[in-house]
């Protein structure tokens, strides 16, 4: 059978592609088409019409890179037709992957969208019957194909400034097309039939039955008539499509899905259309299709809808009612969840629900993230917290060493909330419901035998259309159809529902869910990582002494503008925006946002502090501290005036080297410009080990495997540059500046004691291509483990690699600092902009071990972004022994910096432990004029902290991120209970009529 059977493999997949999908349509006539080009960025439709159309060919080449071309298509249908009519328009598609190209938008000469035309998906409907010309106009965009089949060669396409004018496509055929529905049904009845035998097994009784039954088929189809002949010839399939019996009785729930990233190789003005195209596509199959369900997540696509396309937006809501079109996900967009700051991550939930439920009353239990990089511990509090307890991933399908274990399981986070998750073990969310695909995930299901069903999300993503009307009707014949798994088309909350009930017991994964992948994202871009982290600062800055005005003063608190701060914040969060992993386009464009907000957020902590009567200025006598910690003695969240600083002494040695000292720790810089020695004087400990030195610049070749702006390969410690030594080492104001070269780079660092801290300014003129740039700190602590900042808390990561598990984490993630430390001895590296860094152990010289730091401060990847990063970077760190609560503030202290003031202000907050943490204190986002604090615990134990208001308030109330009651209330409303890493949000009505709390708590 085997030989026989190839034949009949060869000879049905020629007859689908030379003989039945050719016939789906019966005949057809060329459409009248002209065209206007766009001669900048997009126009409306009015806008569009209004202009004069010259006729076009096919042929023709049309599209400028990043260009928008309008096409005018007259269609007039023939008398005669009785098959259904529509405009199948090929704009000079080229053989990529949809989404990734060229893509139009079709309206109707009344300006209502229709639908769109992508690779995979070309046709409009027509009105049907013949009569007087039917006008279609396309909204077409000539978009690069910045990946190149993957090639990840340097390309210019990536930013308007470099990509050119020379159009990129050539015209193709535009006709008016009779759809044979007959023929349309018998090529999916091939297709699922033909793709499912090609997924069993060659010696599979099914497989053979199958092979045999479109073999007799083919005899009976009439090559020369096949419209005539298709109903016959359908006969002799119908006891295969019909024998039952799913396979591996796995059942897949289909969930409508279109992964659009928000930016990613195009800009976020692209994105808006994208969005635009592929919802128009999914309301027009649920008009032909009652079972499709559609799920999309990102709040911030469906708002660009409701601006850019009201009335698409519209019929987008009525499907919502329906249970049909569902907002999964509940964030503003898909953001990392990696390097965003804790209170980011919460707005993220905080402004998506919002406008879920502010424009479709509908709230999603999901927290839906299938595409970033790797999963912080502390995001299963945070989706709790906002009302999800539900939590859908898939990337972590792409670990290059070690699968995820389970693929339906609890997750359990930093403080022990546990979500349910799903990792869908079809390692996909673009499917297309292939037998390949469902095969996979019916065999790769970890809890097959418990559960046995999955979710699987299909349709072609980033703009490449979504759900086609092939794939819904592959769905409807894999409904139980023996040799495949069963395929339900379903609403993703009723998938959950039904694993709660099946799945009673579920395993377990607790801690962050590492990728061992894309771990360059750490580092890639990085003034788009500085941007945010100084957004993210001054967002607390702001909220913070405009609330302590509003309260005090009657300051009108500008809850507009800092809304769309965040909003603008939030947005630059996405998984291929913060990371580094997008085009030079979208990286210009999001510096210049985040200067636009730090300049208008400048202006309210200005406004909110000359309301309180600290006028800002440069004053150091007087300092505003917004950090939850005392920094220079000042109280948290407070102005007051600052101790003096501990003087500190300078000396120049005979070496060369220099010696600073002063009362907390005592420093030698050598005369090569590394750090030789660094003395705790509290403890007496030297925190350098011996034989080594600190601030050592190391420098790589980084040549990735595979996604250059995304990876970074182990094996990149293979391969480090050779460098000299320092042009000059000298005693500047109390510090020592140190010059070198590396590689063809300038670096200039500053080195200076501040209190507990040895801090370093390092500017570096980066002029590398594909290079890796640390900066490496050994220091003398014996540990198998070091900590990491995270949202809301600290994670620990071994520092060996015992397993497979812990060699693959070579690269890792944290915040503002990490730390190592003994039982009675730890010693914190904090920085303001860093979050990418390795962390190793290695032998001490007289026996135990110690640990290297190496910061990850540069890279330059060749694509997207041929030109990442080049230019000018300043860089601080600070290293600092003591306690855990002093390496957090020291965190804090490098990037919320004291600003001058002229006359102290009382907290208008205050707990009183120093491990609890208030990291926001703002107004309601109802516009009650409520104040709400979140806090948590920021040392990974058990604490009782008392609140207390500088206000009056009436007795405060526990809420969930979203600032509502939760159901249970402590006892005590002033006193917080708070298990370890704790998050804990707190809502308090600040007294306005008679009866309420006259005195400050």
């Amino acid at each position: 059978m085997h030989d026989n059977s190839a034949r009949i493999e060869a000879r049905v997949a020629r007859a689908l592609r030379d003989r039945l999908r050719p016939a789906i349509y019966r005949r057809s006539v060329p459409a009248t088409v002209a065209a206007w080009d766009a001669p900048g960025e997009p126009v409306s439709f009015p806008a569009a019409v209004a202009n004069e159309f010259v006729p076009i060919t096919e042929g023709t080449a049309w599209g400028r890179p990043w260009g928008t071309t309008w096409f005018a298509i007259d269609a007039a249908v023939p008398e005669g037709w009785s098959g259904a009519p529509e405009l199948v328009v090929d704009l000079g598609f080229i053989p990529t992957q949809p989404g990734f190209q060229c893509e139009g938008l079709a309206y109707d000469e009344a300006g209502n969208v229709v639908k769109a035309l992508e690779s995979r998906n070309m046709y409009v409907p027509l009105r049907a019957g013949a009569g007087g010309p039917e006008r279609i106009y396309v909204e077409a965009a000539s978009n690069p194909d910045i990946g190149a089949g993957w090639s990840f060669a340097p390309t210019a396409l990536g930013s308007l400034r470099t990509a050119g004018e020379e159009p990129l496509y050539r015209l193709g055929a535009v006709r008016i097309c009779e759809r044979d529905e007959t023929v349309f049904a018998l090529e999916r009845d091939v297709d699922v039939l033909l793709d499912t035998a090609l997924a069993l097994d060659r010696s599979s009784a099914r497989r053979a039955g199958i092979l045999r039954a479109l073999d007799r088929f083919l005899d009976m189809l009439d090559f020369d008539d096949i419209s005539g002949s298709a109903t016959e010839a359908r006969g002799e399939l119908e006891a295969v499509l019909s024998a039952t019996g799913a396979r591996a009785n796995h059942e897949v729930v289909a969930v409508g899905h279109a992964h659009i990233d928000s930016a990613w190789l195009w800009p976020v003005r692209e994105t808006k259309r994208k969005v635009a195209r592929t919802f128009s596509n999914v309301l027009a199959l649920m008009e032909e299709d009652p079972d499709f369900v559609f799920a999309a997540s990102s709040a911030q696509q469906y708002d660009w809808l409701r601006e850019t396309q009201p009335a698409l937006f519209d019929r987008v809501r009525s499907r919502v009612a329906e249970g049909r079109f569902v907002p999964v996900g509940g964030m503003w967009v898909e953001s990392d969840v990696n390097l965003p700051g804790g209170e980011a991550l919460v707005r993220q939930f905080l402004l998506g629900k919002r406008f879920f439920m502010e424009q479709f009353g509908y709230e999603s239990r999901i927290a839906w993230l299938p595409d970033s990089f790797g999963y912080s511990p502390a995001l299963p509090q945070i989706v709790m917290a906002a009302g999800c307890d539900r939590f859908l991933t898939q990337k972590p399908s792409w670990n290059e060493v070690n699968r995820m274990p389970h693929h339906t399981f609890l997750w359990e986070g930093l403080d022990g909330s546990r979500v349910l998750t799903h990792f869908p073990p079809v390692d996909t969310y673009n499917s297309d419901l292939s037998a390949a695909e469902l095969d996979r995930a019916a065999r790769q299901h970890a809890e097959k035998g418990i559960s046995d069903q999955s979710l699987v999300p299909f349709g072609y993503g980033n703009g490449g259309g979504g759900p086609t009307r092939e794939m819904l009707a592959t769905a409807r014949r894999k409904r139980d159809l023996d040799g495949s798994a069963r395929v339900r088309m379903g609403h993703p909350e009723e998938f959950y529902d039904e694993v709660e009930h099946t799945l009673v017991d579920p395993p377990v994964w607790r801690g962050e869910m590492y990728l061992e992948f894309h771990r360059g994202t750490y580092t890639s871009q990085a003034r788009t990582k500085l941007g945010n982290r100084r957004c993210e600062h001054l967002l607390r800055e702001a909220e913070l002494w405009a609330t302590t005005a509003a309260l005090r003063k009657g300051y009108e608190y500008p809850a507009d503008a800092l809304r769309r701060a965040w909003e603008t914040v939030l947005l630059q969060q996405f998984h291929d925006i913060l990371p580094g992993s997008s085009i030079a386009w979208v990286h210009e464009e999001a510096e210049r946002n985040y200067a636009l907000v730090q300049a208008q957020l400048e202006s309210v902590v200005t406004d909110a502090l000359n309301a309180l009567g600290a006028t800002t200025g440069h004053s150091e006598s007087v300092l505003a501290n917004a950090a939850p910690v005392s920094l220079a003695g000042i109280p948290p969240m407070s102005v007051g005036t600052p101790v003096a600083p501990a003087p500190v002494q300078a000396t120049t040695r005979e070496d060369g080297s220099v010696d600073l000292a002063n009362s907390h720790l005592s420093a030698r810089i050598s005369a090569d410009g590394t750090l030789s020695s660094l003395v705790d004087r509290e403890s007496g400990r030297e925190i350098i080990p011996p034989g080594t030195s600190g601030n050592v610049f190391e420098l790589f070749r980084d040549t990735p495997n595979q996604w250059d702006a995304w990876d970074i390969d182990k094996s990149y410690r293979n391969t480090p540059v050779e460098l000299g030594g320092p042009r000059s080492v000298r005693v500047e104001g109390g510090g020592v500046v140190v010059e070198r070269e590396v590689g063809r780079s300038h670096v200039s660092q500053r080195i200076a004691l501040v209190e507990h801290a040895l801090e370093i300014e390092t500017t570096v003129q980066w002029r590398e291509s594909q290079r890796l740039l640390k900066l490496g700190f050994p220091i003398d602590v014996h540990t198998d483990h070091a900590a990491s900042e995270v949202q809301f808390g600290h994670v620990h990561r071994p520092t060996h690699t015992n397993t497979s598990w812990d060699d693959a984490r070579f690269e890792t993630f944290a915040h503002r600092w990490v730390r190592l430390e003994e039982r009675d001895f730890g010693v914190t590296i904090a920085n303001d902009r860093t979050y990418g860094r390795d962390i190793t152990r290695h032998p001490r010289l007289g026996g135990g071990t110690y640990s290297l730091v190496r910061e990850s401060l540069l890279r330059a990847p060749r694509f997207p972004d041929p030109d990442a990063d080049q230019g000018e970077h300043v860089f601080r760190h600070s290293v600092v022994a003591g306690d855990l609560q002093r390496g957090i503030a020291e965190g804090y202290r490098l990037n919320l910096p004291l600003r001058g003031a002229t006359a102290a202000v009382r907290p208008i907050v205050a707990v009183d432990s120093p491990g609890v943490l208030v990291e926001a204190v703002k107004l309601a986002e109802d516009g009650s004029g409520d104040l709400v604090v979140r806090m948590y615990e920021s040392q990974g134990a058990r604490a009782t902290a008392s609140l207390s208001c500088s206000v009056p308030c009436q007795s405060p109330t526990r809420t969930d991120l979203l600032e509502r009651d939760l159901e249970q209330q402590p006892d005590d409303p002033w006193t917080l209970h708070l298990r370890p890493f704790e998050l804990a949000t707190v809502r308090l009505r600040p007294a306005r009529a008679v009866g309420e709390r006259e005195e400050p708590r």
